[in-house]
């Protein structure tokens, strides 16, 4: 087992689960004993790792001490991280392992690190830096190379331009920089001293009240540097307000973790949505053997797992990264009996965590909000009406429909319901079971599925505890059609955006669109990454990441004029001046390519409304993914800034094909904070890719460029 697990960087590790816990394990329990198994769960997308070790003593040895070296990169602070991202570097560099390096595989190690350097001063660097003129780099003499090779001419610039020697930014002088170029106008002499003690290196520094150089940098580089405001990290908005009035984190096919046609489904797709704080997950149940319900995409190829297990692994899951309420989106295919089963496992499965009744007691007026639903878990789908409930047999009531039968949709918008053969009907009905069972529909309760007809049709016969779905077609096509209309619905009830079904596969669309009309849940395929799903991990990264995000106050206005094809007078708009500055140790696009090193180039992408909708990128620096500096400044104008969201995305220049991604970092305009920010670039999994980052400065002026205002 060690052989198989040297080539493994426990950075790429997220945490360690027991053979009980993994699918694969359980099926093979007859074989093999679940307490000598175990699995490595890494971050992203990559699959799990199931291991059997040779007896369940080694097992939880192995389990312990993968645990252990988890947590302990996990707490790592920013120097420790860099301090272990230069040891491995040097054992990379070190090709015959005998913990010197020469200035051969120094020049090996160069072109590996992304750097292209002229030879002679290479030398003199390797030279300067082997301090006991053996002719090798060892331990310390390593890091004194690397920090010679890292010297920042632009930081150390902007260091002098606000220090009167040159050698330290007194405790005056440093708040002088964090209120004119950091635009921290709150900021006083108290939070200046506590970013001194935080952040200067040298213990003479911090009692003095001075910020060195290294101090200055590690500030720059520190999450009080970031781009991102610290401010938005946590749970800082208002929970209180109805579900409705919230953007909800929300997943599509949850179980799939692979296309739509013959994907696995697994059990693993809610763990990865649940955790990485999604709070409407998608449960598709059709009948299966056994008298056992099951959950897949029907009429595919896809694989098929035990309704039962995906709520035992919501109930195990759904409150781990938030404590706002989750949502089962059933979509129910089954027949009675197996209708049954389902409300038995939900009620048995889930326990209290179920929301079973209206939270008084009482018929509400309004939704509840996420801070009333704290750790519960509520069913969406179809729902008798209180009289049906009461006698079921007169009803029949309506499945829930999806893209796969969009035919049946349409037919059903414009043909008026046949009167005279439900009244035809009434008697069969009354002998015969409806299609929902009871027992099911009464664990609906703030959640009811029907369909939309019309706007006009939902607000004369609709109530604000009832849910529409929309196809991704359907719901651009009203936006353009009506918009304004959609905005106002969508301040009273709850909308779900569901991908179109020709999606076989799982891309995604672009998410923003549909907030912008002020849609509640558009759900996402999670398990594709790319562009659309950085746009909705970066608008989720905001409030603790609890899934739930609070709507513009002009999307909750149930009188809004607002019009996302049309947005009114920009009374509030913006314009974003962003000069990027240099990137820091970019990875290499290709590993496997030891003598290629990246063109980097940064691409700035705004997402908003149609008119806020804006990219420009740098041009590219030639053979330097180590310290690119590009120096350029762009300029953008948006109108909506609440609704805006920036991507900053590294790619490497290539004239002879597609630019290839290098990392990207998404968020939202109104979590940006101005002035010198580092940005810390992500890969296309969302994983952090630290130390690569790219220095910019921003600047945002309020109204538009030219206004007389």
């Amino acid at each position: 087992m060690a052989s198989l697990l040297q080539d493994l960087s426990i950075s790429d590790v997220e945490t360690i689960r027991n053979g009980h816990d993994s699918e694969l394990l359980r099926s093979l329990a007859e074989e093999l004993p679940l307490e000598q198994g175990f699995t490595i769960v890494f971050h992203g997308r990559r699959s799990n790792l199931d291991l059997m070790a040779n007896s369940v003593e080694e097992a939880q040895i192995w389990m312990r001490g993968l645990q252990l070296l988890v947590d302990l990169v996990t707490s790592m602070d920013h120097q420790e991280r860099l301090d272990q991202w230069l040891s491995d570097w040097f054992q990379r560099g070190d090709k015959n392992q005998d913990g010197k390096m020469s200035f051969q595989e120094v020049q090996r190690l160069l072109h590996l690190m992304n750097v292209e350097m002229d030879q002679e001063y290479a030398f003199s660097l390797f030279q300067a830096a082997d301090t006991s003129q053996s002719g090798t780099l060892e331990g310390e003499e390593f890091v004194q190379f690397y920090k010679a090779l890292t010297k920042r001419a632009e930081v150390q610039e902007l260091f002098e331009s606000f220090s009167a020697d040159g050698q330290k930014l007194t405790l005056l002088e440093f708040l002088d920089f964090l209120q004119e170029e950091q635009k921290e106008r709150d900021c006083t002499s108290e939070l200046a001293l506590e970013l001194i003690d935080r952040y200067e290196p040298s213990d003479s520094g911090k009692l003095r009240h001075v910020l060195s150089m290294d101090g200055f940098l590690s500030y720059l580089c520190s999450k009080d540097g970031d781009i991102f405001n610290p401010a938005c990290l946590p749970i800082y908005q208002d929970m209180t307000q109805p579900l409705n009035h919230y953007f909800i984190c929300s997943s599509h096919n949850t179980y799939l973790v692979g296309d739509q046609l013959c994907g696995q489904s697994s059990v693993e797709g809610y763990i990865r949505a649940l955790k990485r704080g999604c709070r409407c997950v998608e449960v598709d149940v059709w009948d299966g053997p056994s008298g056992e319900p099951v959950v897949y995409h029907g009429h595919t190829l896809t694989s098929r797992i035990l309704f039962k297990d995906v709520v035992a692994t919501v109930a195990q899951y759904a409150f781990q990264t938030s404590d706002y309420p989750v949502i089962l989106s059933l979509e129910t295919h089954c027949s009675w009996e197996q209708q049954q089963t389902m409300a038995r496992h939900l009620t048995e499965i889930l326990g209290e965590q179920l929301l079973s009744t209206t939270l008084d007691g009482v018929l509400p007026t309004q939704l509840p909000s996420p801070e009333e639903l704290r750790r519960k878990i509520l069913v969406k789908g179809k729902k008798l009406t209180l009289e049906e409930d009461l006698e079921y047999e007169e009803e029949e009531a309506e499945p829930e429909l999806e893209e796969s039968e969009l035919a049946l949709e349409s037919q059903f918008e414009t043909e008026p319901e046949p009167q005279e053969q439900n009244l035809q009907n009434k008697d069969k009905k009354k002998k015969s079971k409806p299609i929902l069972c009871p027992a099911l529909s009464s664990l609906v309760i703030y959640l009811k599925s029907v369909s939309f007809r019309s706007f006009t049709h939902s607000k004369e016969h609709y109530h604000f505890y009832e849910i529409s779905s929309f196809s991704e077609t359907k719901a651009k096509r009203l936006i353009k059609e009506a918009g304004n209309e959609f905005v106002q619905h969508n301040t009273w009830q709850l909308s779900r955006v569901y991908p179109s079904g020709l999606r076989t596969d799982s891309s995604n669309y672009n998410p923003q669109e549909l907030w912008n009309a002020g849609c509640q849940m558009v759900a996402m395929n999670m398990q594709t990454a790319g562009l659309e799903m950085d746009i909705c991990d970066g608008h989720f990264r905001q409030n603790g990441g609890c899934g739930y995000v609070l709507k513009p106050d002009f999307l909750r206005d149930i009188q809004s004029s607002f019009h996302p094809e049309k947005p009114i007078s920009p009374f509030k708009a913006q314009t974003l001046l962003i000069q990027v500055i240099s990137g820091q140790q970019l990875p290499k696009v290709d590993k496997t390519k030891e003598g290629s090193i990246v063109d980097p180039l940064v691409k700035v992408q705004i997402f908003g409304v149609r008119l806020d909708t804006a990219r420009q990128e740098t041009n590219y620096v030639e053979n330097n993914g180590f310290n690119p500096y590009w120096g350029q400044t762009l300029c953008f104008r948006v109108l909506v800034p609440e609704l805006a969201m920036l991507r900053f995305v590294v790619m490497d220049y290539d004239w002879k094909s597609r630019n290839d991604f290098i990392g990207q970092y998404t968020l939202p305009w109104t979590c940006m904070q101005q002035g010198y920010r580092h940005i810390h670039l992500l890969s296309k999994d969302g994983i952090s890719l630290r130390p690569a980052s790219i220095f910019v400065y921003i600047c945002i002026q309020e109204g538009l460029e030219g206004d007389e205002s």
